[in-house]
């Protein structure tokens, strides 16, 4: 391996950097990085501890000695020391003298691989050297357009997924889960898939939201170049890779960041803010210049050196306000006298103008659970600077909603309703995450009413509709074929359910839908403006019957029609926009997807006003189902015939012209959150939604 040579001074301006807060590759200084001084191979060490009285290096190398191999101090709180003989794959830790003379044995905060759990040291690894082949992908990059694309995600935990062993627990490598999962991903017609977080993680059962290694793929799957191959072979797969990442809060594990150096560093030193009781986690100093630098290199790191194409920040609002989860008494207010961590929020519109500003074509995604206002807004603008949201508001709704009995459903119509209210307020992702599958909240397929029929028909109800809804899509592992039972990050997913012909028509029901939203513009084209949506029929609670139009920037639309109710409707008329034929082109209850069969091949539209439009079609609507239907085109007005002389004489006749007629935008009820329901002004995104021309 070719050692590198350090340059003398060179470390004067990531120093001054990284105490501004504005050293965003932080980890090409600090951590363990092999090289040459003075002719003799090894690796240099930097760390910092600014409360330290002293700090060595240990490890195999030198039998865990505290002080053989002592760090000097390079400037205030930064020690360094160079140890020749040191390999890769060499294990270390730094142990830290604290103010109170105590010993403290810490795991490097910038290491690039550890030890694999329940052992927890730092490895010296370079993460130089692989050889990319996604440079098709790369270069394709610029041209894409996260907002006006399709994206439909695969969320997955690397080690549940399917397992290598699954009688002794054994899971996949991060290279062989590429093989295995690829040709999944690509056969179900998904766009992306979602990481559950692989930042380095002593508990398995945290499912990695409690990171020790921020720069550390965990060991549990291989070694960094291993997770390289994976993002490797799916960007040549044509599939994108985001990662969960987790910068609102760490763990008390004693060899981790929590009291680093015997006193606060990384986290907040205010106990009224520097702690989450409920999780048993600290929370990150935000208004601390060092850290700032720490937790942006992070996510700098893995975009830039591991080609990852977007983050989707964990638990954005339990770092906005400082309430949050805290009782009276518990938390204090802001210089300005309110809840809202200000340090906080200047960091993540940092964070996003860092890696938007570098990789505009890069997805930060907030996993922001309130109404707060314009989290997809630039930052420049007051925004978070965000380019995508969770729409945990959608999901909650949703979710309540198809777990009700039908026949209370008509009760509770607004629910299927009201995130059409706010649906363009923000550049949303529908997600049903791994979240809603654990700790007694039953499977998605076993929170559906019913029967066991009736179970996967409004399961195949509910895709459809989220489908068709304004925004970007996120399932979790196991829910596109009908997992039973929970997940549980111990096994593998119950792949024999594939033998049965429910699981297997549920599963060919969700690819001909990826396959199908991929094909058409009109589901996701104009995702994030009211061009891109009309109502139909919003309002049949009685019957739960639903009905919208999706139209894509040239004005080509489709037609949504939802049952959520398990009774057939025959002769169930609706106001269309366009004269003509309209093809039913899926059919949730179609029989090759377990359904009843009851479908509607070609309807013609009849001349009568309903709905605002002046011709109607009459449809049978199967029980639990949502169909799909192509619009034609609207007819062009014939051309009028030249004039004569004679006929100059006459009174002309004016020529009806088709009236555009734009989507009425609900107004919001009285009852809904202020936050969501205000109106506002659109905000300012990066890639300006294209306008859809108006056919009707």
């Amino acid at each position: 391996m070719k050692q590198r040579k350090e340059t003398p001074n060179s470390s004067d301006l990531p120093i001054y950097l990284f105490k501004q807060g504005n050293n965003q590759e932080a980890y090409r200084y600090f951590g363990a990085h092999l090289c040459e001084q003075n002719g003799e191979a090894g690796a240099v060490f930097r760390v910092w501890a600014p409360h330290a009285k002293a700090v060595s290096i240990v490890g195999d190398f030198n039998s865990w000695t505290p002080g053989e191999h002592p760090m000097e101090k390079v400037t205030d709180g930064i020690w360094e020391r160079f140890v020749p003989g040191i390999k890769q794959f060499d294990v270390y830790k730094y142990c830290i003298t604290t103010p109170a003379d105590e010993l403290v044995y810490k795991a490097d905060p910038y290491a690039f691989h550890t030890e694999t759990r329940p052992s927890n040291g730092s490895k010296v690894y370079d993460v130089e050297g692989y050889t990319w082949g996604d440079a098709a992908w790369i270069k394709d990059e610029d041209k894409r357009d996260v907002i006006n694309s399709p994206m439909s995600i695969y969320e997955l935990q690397v080690g549940s997924w399917k397992m290598k062993d699954p009688d002794n627990g054994v899971p996949y490598n991060y290279a062989e889960l590429a093989d295995e999962l690829i040709p999944y991903i690509k056969d179900m017609g998904y766009t992306h898939v979602e990481l559950l977080p692989i930042t380095e993680y002593p508990f398995d059962g945290s499912w990695g939201y409690q990171v020790t290694g921020y720069f550390a793929p965990t060991s549990r799957y291989g070694t960094p170049k291993d997770f390289m191959t994976f993002v490797d072979k799916l960007h040549q797969a044509g599939i994108g890779v985001i990662l969960d990442w987790v910068p609102a809060h760490f763990p008390k594990d004693g060899y981790g960041l929590y009291m680093f150096d015997g006193a606060p560093c990384y986290e907040d030193p205010n106990p009224r803010r520097g702690e989450h009781k409920e999780w048993g986690t600290m929370v990150f100093n935000y208004g601390m210049k060092e850290v700032e630098s720490f937790l942006i290199s992070s996510a700098m790191f893995w975009v830039d050196h591991y080609h990852i194409d977007g983050l989707r920040v964990d638990a954005v609002a339990s770092m906005l306000y400082l309430d949050y989860n805290r009782k009276d008494g518990e938390w204090e207010q802001n210089v300005k006298g309110g809840k809202e961590n200000l340090e906080a929020i200047a960091f993540l519109q940092k964070l996003n103008t860092a890696i938007l500003g570098r990789y505009p074509h890069k997805m930060m995604i907030a996993e922001e659970s309130t109404a707060w206002p314009l989290v997809t807004k630039p930052a420049s603008d007051g925004g978070l600077g965000f380019n995508f949201k969770w729409n945990m508001g959608w999901m909650n709704d949703m979710l309540s909603y198809m777990k009700t009995d039908p026949l209370f459903r008509a009760g509770n119509h607004g629910k299927v309703t009201f995130s059409f209210f706010y649906a363009f307020s923000e550049n949303f992702v529908l997600p049903i995450s791994h979240d809603e599958v654990v700790h007694g909240k039953c499977s998605l397929l076993n929170k559906m009413p019913g029967d066991y029929e009736e179970k996967f028909a409004n399961l195949r109800t509910f895709f459809g509709y989220m489908m068709a809804h304004p925004g970007k899509k996120l399932l979790f592992m196991g829910q596109d074929f009908g997992q039973f039972i929970e997940w549980d990050e111990k096994k593998q997913l119950d792949w024999m359910l594939l033998s049965y012909d429910k699981h297997r028509e549920l599963q060919g029901y969700v690819k001909d839908l990826n396959h199908f939203y991929r094909d058409t513009p009109a589901l996701w084209q104009v995702d994030y403006s009211w061009e891109g949506f009309q109502w139909i029929v919003p309002d049949d609670s009685k019957q739960s019957v639903i009905a919208f139009l999706r139209r894509d920037a040239v004005g080509k639309m489709i037609l949504v029609v939802c049952n959520f109710n398990p009774v057939l409707r025959k002769d169930y008329q609706m106001g269309v926009p366009n004269p003509g034929s309209y093809k039913e082109i899926l059919n949730s209850d179609d029989k090759k997807y377990g359904g009843t069969g009851v479908t509607n091949g070609t309807v013609k539209a009849k001349k009568g006003p309903m709905h605002g439009f002046d011709q109607h079609i009459s449809l049978t609507l199967p029980p639990l189902s949502t169909i799909y239907l192509s619009v034609p085109a609207a007819r062009k007005p014939k051309a009028e015939k030249p004039t004569t002389e004679k006929a100059a004489d006459k009174p002309a006749k004016t020529a009806k012209k088709p009236v555009a007629k734009k989507a009425a935008k609900p107004t919001a009820k009285a009852d809904a959150p202020a936050a969501e329901a205000k109106t506002q002004a659109a905000p300012k995104r990066r890639g300006r939604p294209p306008k859809a021309k108006t056919t009707v």
